[in-house]
């Protein structure tokens, strides 16, 4: 089987690659993550105007109709570059869904300016008694006349803080957890009745808690069909699972390299400390992991990239391994850097916080591993 990447696909990853390199440092990272918005405005639109933004996208959605191995390529970079900006929650997320189920009219009016740069958007799934069940929504939508009453509390809202476009998932009928009766609206960050309370995540990231009072959307907000919202949420969600795995497989690879550097110049009793073989045997299981998850990833990203049977099975998987494997290469690189490793002046303490912030997000290994079960 030929794993290598096509021409486009080579060619974006080095173009992402070497963005991180030339100018997307450590120490602009933190200035960014520290900033009132959590990230750049200008890298943001730097994203729009190279194209990024626009590749998962159809062309007649003025995208590049790239697809699952496209998305997981620069998330590997992006995990590499530790990146901050919220490609996850615009792109993959919100656009997800917008390129789903939208009109044309309603993805004129909000994707169009999403692959532009020019919309923030954040799709607030989380509530606060869900945890990683889709199906389980408490927010709910009546009708009032042509419009709709949305009432609800969402959690763990990533760029919610920021976002001029919630895309909210609220129960219509049914029972709090019935696999029916859910229908996604697209709420303005802004409208009556919408509070939200925003703050930075350990990783260095941005999510906000969102509270909807009584928030009146038009028939024109209902993105998709009534009722029908559960399997959108189902192929944007593991779309989304496996963007932060191929981030977490460029996390771990970066931290393995970082180790292992810092084993050849640290001296200790008069020797680089990666002279000893226990540390050596510690640092090859660290590669093994990431040469495992790397292959797992591959297997995900085709599986869904060619729609098979075992496209859902997959991402399960992957993600399993990442919540374990990750979890041992970020405690490996962080014991072998020693008191280094857990200094907020050296980047492989903040790689090691997104990488286990990864470990919980849209399922931990535990979680996976019942899916994979059942």
């Amino acid at each position: 089987m030929d794993f290598s990447f096509n021409e486009v696909q080579t060619m974006l990853s080095d173009s992402v690659e070497k963005f991180i390199a030339n100018e997307y440092d450590f120490e602009s990272r933190q200035k960014y993550s520290a900033s009132a918005l959590g990230y750049s405005a200008e890298v943001w639109m730097k994203f729009a105007e190279l194209g990024w933004t626009a590749i998962p996208f159809s062309e007649d959605d003025d995208g590049f109709d790239g697809g699952p191995i496209e998305s997981m390529v620069m998330m590997q970079q992006f995990g590499r570059g530790l990146v901050v900006e919220p490609y996850l929650a615009n792109v993959v997320m919100a656009g997800g869904i917008l390129r789903r189920v939208a009109s044309k009219a309603q993805k004129m009016k909000w994707l169009h300016p999403i692959i532009a740069g020019e919309l923030q958007a954040a799709l607030a799934l989380v509530e606060p008694q869900s945890r990683y069940e889709l199906a389980d929504v408490m927010t709910t939508a009546e009708a009032d006349g042509d419009n709709w009453l949305i009432n609800g509390q969402k959690g763990v809202v990533f760029n919610g803080g920021n976002a001029g476009l919630l895309i909210v998932p609220a129960r219509t009928s049914g029972d709090r957890t019935s696999m029916d009766g859910i229908t996604l609206f697209a709420v303005g960050g802004m409208a009556d009745g919408v509070s939200r309370h925003r703050y930075p995540t350990v990783d260095g990231h941005q999510a906000a808690e969102i509270h909807l009072r009584n928030v009146s959307v038009g028939n024109d907000a209902v993105l998709g069909n009534v009722d029908d919202g559960l399997s959108t949420l189902e192929a944007v969600i593991g779309e989304a699972t496996l963007a932060v795995c191929a981030e977490a497989v460029g996390i771990m690879r970066t931290m393995t390299d970082k180790t292992v550097e810092y084993s050849k110049n640290r001296v200790q009793f008069g020797v680089p400390i990666g002279s000893f073989q226990a540390l050596q045997h510690r640092m090859v299981d660290m590669l093994t992991a990431c040469e495992q998850s790397y292959s797992l990833l591959l297997w995900a990203s085709m599986a869904n990239a060619d729609g098979t049977d075992e496209a859902r099975r997959s991402i399960s998987a992957l993600k399993y391994h990442i919540g374990t494997a990750g979890q041992k290469v970020g405690q490996e690189a962080v014991q072998l850097h020693g008191g280094m490793g857990v200094s907020w002046d050296v980047d492989i303490a903040h790689y090691f916080k997104r990488l286990t912030a990864i470990g919980q997000m849209f399922g931990n290994a535990d979680w996976h591993l019942d899916q994979l079960a059942d």
